[in-house]
């Protein structure tokens, strides 16, 4: 069994050329959200997966085997509801109240800008109807979000990397709402000012 235990999240970095030789692996959503899998790619060849807990396998991700070769992830179409809104009595915000109760659920989503999917599951498409939207089982690849704290979001190796925010320094004065004096001095530090005495002769009359 050949040992995967490296991701490179969407292939970032990588040549065309190298993406195109690679083999590649098709996973449902069940598998993909898993760190620790086995597998068998479209060489026949099986793979044992062991990436960082917490990591969340998507379409399009590369896996690097301990040989060095390349498996590219392919996103499993499976059954699936998409909630469309109803475009004779909705509007596109019943689909982000359909999001929020959803959320409330905990149920994981795929979020569009004009739809959304959600694993089958007969209680919450009653639940959705009620709300005049649209509701139809499919087969799709499913990605649903991550979560922002997630671990397996999209930082993995070659990914994106967002600066921080600037951080005041430890005892530093910040301005926030509820600052009780006004905005318009100065914080910079008072410096001294050199202060030259000059000794005066006495006058001769």
């Amino acid at each position: 069994m050949l040992q995967v235990s490296k991701i490179i999240s969407q292939g970032a970095g990588l040549a065309p050329v190298l993406l195109k030789r690679a083999s590649t692996i098709e996973l449902d959503w069940d598998v993909r959200q898993k760190s620790r899998f086995d597998a068998t790619d479209s060489l026949g060849r099986q793979l044992g997966v062991f990436l960082p807990r917490g990591t969340l396998v998507r379409g399009g991700d590369v896996l690097v085997a301990e040989d060095g070769s390349m498996v590219k992830v392919i996103a499993a179409p499976q059954a699936v509801l998409r909630i469309t809104a109803c475009p004779t009595h909705g509007t596109a915000f019943d689909l982000t109240r359909a999001a929020y109760h959803l959320g409330n659920r905990h149920v994981p989503i795929e979020l569009k800008p004009d739809h959304l999917k959600i694993e089958p599951d007969h209680v919450l498409a009653d639940l959705l109807k009620s709300m005049h939207l649209i509701v139809h089982e499919v087969s799709e690849a499913f990605e649903p979000e991550g979560g922002a704290y997630s671990a397996g979001g999209h930082a993995h190796d070659g990914g994106h990397v967002h600066a921080d925010a600037p951080v005041a320094p430890a005892g530093a004065h910040v301005h926030g709402p509820d600052c009780k004096h006004g905005h318009d001095h100065d914080h910079h530090e008072a410096q001294p000012v050199a202060i030259q005495i000059h000794k005066h002769k006495p006058h001769s009359h």
